[in-house]
C-alpha cells in the first residue's frame, strides 16, 4: 500500500511542475513609490495587496528605501500588514539614527497575501532629497510537513508520512495501512492485490503488531507460465489456532494457501511453515481473522524457479548438446548426427533438429533418429559393372569396384580403382586422377584364332569370332566389304559408297556384322546415320584410287562382344615392310577348281605384303599391253604372291588387310583395287591407312 501511495505522491509532484496558468497570482513582482527613483510627492496614501497561489509565502526583500525620518514614522512611513497585522512600519534610511529602517533581510509573510501601504504628510522640507522606497516580492513554498502541530488538537497535518510539494503537501500511510478519505490519516488495510514480479515480499497488516479489528484480505501471486513459484515464511510466524486433541485448528484465524489443481491449505499456530515449493505459477493467499484473539501475523519472501523437463536421453548415432544436469524452462537442446548420418524424423530427413523445453514442463518435439547415409546406386559403368568390396547396401563407407566386360572392354589406364561412400553422400574414387572409369574397347584380339590360313579365291571359310571386325556392306545393290573400328564407326573403301561421282543416300546403304553366314547377317540389317568420304578422293573416270577411304557413322553404338569386335588402327609409325604377312578377308567373289561365284560365307587367306618397286613394275608391265589401269600412289601398297591365286576380289572392296603383331591385329590396308584377280603378277592395291590417321581422329572427334 506505501508503494502505491508514494507513486501516486510522484504524479502528483509532476504534476505540481508545469507552469502556472494565467488565472494564477504572479509568483514573483517589484513594487516602487510614486515616482521612483526621484522624490516621492507629498500628501499620497497607497496601498498594494500582494498575493501569490496557495501553499506559498511571500518573501519581500527591500532594494533601496529611503523615507522622511521621524519618530515612530509619525509623518511619512510604508506599512507591511498579512491579514490586517502588522508586520512592520518604516521610514529613514540606512543611515539614519532616528526612524525604522528595515534593511536588507527579507521579510516572509506567514501566509500568500501582504499588504503594503505608503503614506506621506504635506510637511516634509526634505522631500526633495527622499526618493521612496523600491522592493521585490517571490512566492516561497512552505514546507507544510515541518510546521509545528495545530494547537487546536486536530493533530498532525498527516497522521504517519507527510511530503512537502511544490506549495503543497502529501500524505502516505505504512505497509498495511491505507488513506481515509480526509487524505491525512491512515487506517489498517489488507494491502492485497496480484503480485507478478518474479520475487517479492508480503506482510499481513500491521505486521509484526495484531490490527485492531477483523480482516479477510487476498492477495494473489501470478508469475509467467514456465516459473514456479517458491514462499518462504519467516520465523516470526503467528497465528491464532486452537489447541484439539488433533492438535493446533485453524478456526477462526487462517492463512489459507490455494494453488491450482490442489486441495487448500490453512495455515495456523506459532511454527512457521517455512519454505513450500509450490510448483505452480499462480498461487491465492487468504488472510481471515475476527475481532477476538490478537494474531500478530506472518511475512514471507517469494521467488521463483523455472520449470524443468526431464532429460531428454541419447541418441544412437549421434549427440544431444549442451549436456545440462539440469534442463529448464526455454532451454533449447540440439541433436547433431555422426558423421555419415543424417536426421530422420517422422520418415523425413531433416537438415537441423533443436527443440524447447517448455512451460508445462514437457520438450516441444520428439527426438529424432540418425540413420545411416546412402550414396544411392553407384553411377553404371558403360559396358561394365560394380562389384561391392564391402558394406551393405551403398551406405556411408561402402566400398565398390568397377570392372568392364572383359575381354571384350578393358579399364582406361588398365587400373582397377575403388569408390568409397562418403559423409557428403557421393561415391569418391581412392585415385585423385580417375573421377569416374571408363571401359574402352578391346581391339584386334578375337576370341577365336585361325589355325590356318587360305586364299580368299577358292580359300576356306572363316570360323566363327576370328574375324569379328569384318562388315558386310550393301550399296545400291552392289556388295563390298568394311571394318569395325569403335563402337560407332565403321570403315571402308570410298569407292564402296560413292558410285558414279554421286555418294549413295543413308536409306540405300545397309550394314551387316555379327555373323560368317551372309544369310544369317541380313537378318540384323544396320543402317548408317552419316557417311565421310575422304575430301581428296576423286575417281571421276573409274581409274583414280588415291586417297580411297570412308567412314560410316552408325544411330546406336555397338556393344561388342566375341561375334563383333573393332580391329586396331596402326601406330603413326607402323611401317610395312616387304615379305610381312597379312590376313585379308571378305565376302567377295571366290572360286572353286571349275568356278566364280559370290560367297554366301566369310572368306579369307594369308598373303605377303609385296615391294613398292616390283608392284608398280608389274601394272607397268600390264599397261603395255594397252591395258587401262590406274596409277599406284604413296597412300597405296600391294599384297599377294607372284603366282596368283590369293588374292581378295571384287565383293572385298573396302574390307580389311590385317597384320598379327604384339598379340593383336591392326589394319594396315582398305581393299580398293586390282586387276584380274589372283591372276599370276597381278597384285592387289590396298589403301594405306596409316596415312589416314589425322582424318580418321578428326572425323570422329568432331561427329
Amino acid at each position: 500500500m506505501w508503494r502505491i501511495s508514494l507513486i501516486w505522491f510522484l504524479c502528483v509532484l509532476v504534476s505540481e511542475c508545469v507552469p502556472l496558468s494565467d488565472s494564477d497570482p504572479p509568483m514573483h513582482g517589484e513594487i516602487q513609490s510614486p515616482q521612483y527613483p526621484r522624490p516621492y510627492p507629498p500628501n499620497l496614501l497607497e496601498q498594494w495587496d500582494l498575493s501569490v497561489p496557495e501553499g506559498f509565502q511571500i518573501q519581500l526583500t527591500f532594494t533601496h528605501l529611503d523615507i522622511e525620518t521621524s519618530g515612530g514614522c509619525y509623518h511619512d512611513s510604508l506599512t507591511v500588514l498579512h491579514n490586517e497585522k502588522v508586520l512592520g512600519k518604516f521610514c529613514g534610511n540606512e543611515n539614519s539614527a532616528d526612524g525604522h529602517h528595515p534593511g536588507y533581510e527579507p521579510i516572509l509573510s506567514p501566509g500568500n497575501n501582504l499588504t503594503l501601504i505608503f503614506q506621506t504628510d504635506d510637511g516634509n522640507p526634505e522631500r526633495h532629497q527622499t526618493v521612496g522606497f523600491s522592493a521585490h516580492y517571490q512566492a516561497i513554498d512552505i514546507d507544510e510537513c515541518s510546521a509545528p502541530e495545530p494547537r487546536d488538537g486536530s493533530g498532525p497535518l498527516c497522521s504517519q508520512i507527510c511530503f512537502n510539494t511544490l506549495g503543497s503537501y502529501l500524505c502516505a500511510c505504512h505497509h498495511g495501512y491505507e488513506l481515509r478519505s480526509d487524505q491525512r490519516t491512515c487506517t489498517l488495510s489488507c494491502g492485497g492485490g496480484i503480485f507478478n514480479e518474479q520475487e517479492g515480499q508480503l506482510f499481513s497488516p500491521g505486521y509484526p503488531n495484531p490490527p485492531s479489528h477483523a480482516l479477510s484480505c487476498q492477495y494473489t501471486i501470478s508469475v509467467e507460465s514456465g516459473f514456479t513459484v517458491f514462499l518462504n515464511f519467516s520465523d516470526n510466524f503467528h497465528i491464532e489456532s486452537v489447541d484439539t486433541e488433533d492438535g493446533p485448528n485453524c478456526f477462526y484465524h487462517w492463512l489459507e494457501v490455494t494453488i491450482e489443481g490442489k486441495k487448500p491449505s490453512k495455515l495456523c499456530g506459532e511454527i512457521s511453515p517455512g519454505l513450500i515449493a509450490t510448483n505452480s505459477n499462480t498461487v491465492r493467499l487468504n488472510y481471515h481473522i475476527d475481532d477476538h484473539g490478537l494474531s500478530r501475523g506472518w511475512s514471507l519472501d517469494y521467488s521463483t524457479h523455472r520449470v524443468s523437463c526431464p532429460d531428454p536421453g541419447n541418441v544412437a548415432n549421434g549427440r544431444v548438446t549442451p549436456s545440462l544436469t539440469e534442463y529448464l524452462y526455454k532451454d533449447y537442446i540440439y541433436v547433431r548426427c555422426d558423421q555419415g548420418y543424417k536426421l530422420m524424423m517422422e520418415g523425413q530427413e531433416i537438415k537441423s533438429f533443436s527443440t524447447m523445453c517448455q512451460n508445462n514442463g514437457q520438450w516441444h518435439l520428439p527426438l529424432p533418429e540418425c540413420h545411416i547415409i546412402d550414396c544411392g546406386e553407384p553411377k553404371p559403368l558403360l559396358n561394365g559393372g560394380v562389384t561391392f568390396l564391402s558394406g551393405f547396401q551403398n551406405q556411408y563407407l561402402s566400398v565398390v569396384q568397377y570392372h568392364c566386360n572383359e575381354p571384350f572392354y578393358s579399364l582406361l589406364g588398365e587400373v582397377n580403382v575403388s569408390f568409397t561412400c562418403e559423409a557428403d553422400r557421393k561415391w569418391r574414387s581412392n585415385n585423385d586422377v580417375i573421377i569416374h572409369p571408363t571401359c574402352l574397347p578391346v581391339c584386334g584380339q578375337p576370341t577365336e584364332h585361325i589355325s590356318d590360313f587360305h586364299r580368299i579365291i577358292g580359300g576356306k571359310d572363316a570360323p566363327e569370332h576370328t574375324i569379328p571386325w569384318q562388315v558386310m556392306l550393301s550399296a545400291d545393290g552392289g556388295r563390298g566389304g568394311g571394318m569395325v573400328i569403335a563402337d560407332h564407326w565403321i570403315m571402308t573403301a570410298a569407292h564402296v559408297i560413292v558410285k558414279n561421282g554421286i555418294k549413295v543416300s543413308n536409306q540405300s546403304l545397309s550394314i551387316y556384322m555379327g555373323h560368317t553366314d551372309v544369310d544369317k547377317l541380313k537378318e540384323f540389317p544396320v543402317k548408317a546415320a552419316a557417311t565421310h568420304v575422304h575430301p581428296e578422293y576423286n575417281n571421276y573416270d573409274g581409274l583414280h584410287f588415291d586417297n580411297d577411304i570412308a567412314l560410316i557413322k552408325l544411330h546406336e553404338p555397338i556393344t561388342f562382344n566375341a561375334s563383333v569386335m573393332p580391329v586396331c588402327l596402326p601406330a603413326k609409325n607402323a611401317t610395312h615392310y616387304t615379305g610381312m604377312m597379312g590376313l585379308v578377308s571378305g565376302f567377295g567373289i571366290t572360286q572353286d577348281d571349275t568356278r566364280r561365284f559370290l560367297t554366301n560365307k566369310l572368306k579369307y587367306a594369308e598373303i605377303p605384303l609385296v615391294d613398292q618397286g616390283t608392284c608398280s613394275n608389274s601394272f607397268t608391265l600390264f599397261k603395255s599391253e594397252k591395258r587401262k589401269l590406274p596409277n599406284l600412289t604413296n597412300n597405296m601398297f600391294c599384297a599377294g604372291f607372284p603366282e596368283g591365286k590369293k588374292d581378295s576380289c571384287q565383293g572385298d572392296s573396302g574390307g580389311p588387310l590385317t597384320v598379327y603383331e604384339n598379340n593383336r591385329f591392326w589394319v594396315a590396308g582398305i581393299v580398293s583395287w586390282g586387276d584380274k584377280c589372283g591372276e599370276a603378277g597381278a597384285y592387289g592395291v590396298y589403301a594405306r591407312v596409316s596415312n589416314y590417321l589425322d582424318w580418321i581422329n578428326k572425323i570422329m572427334q568432331e561427329n
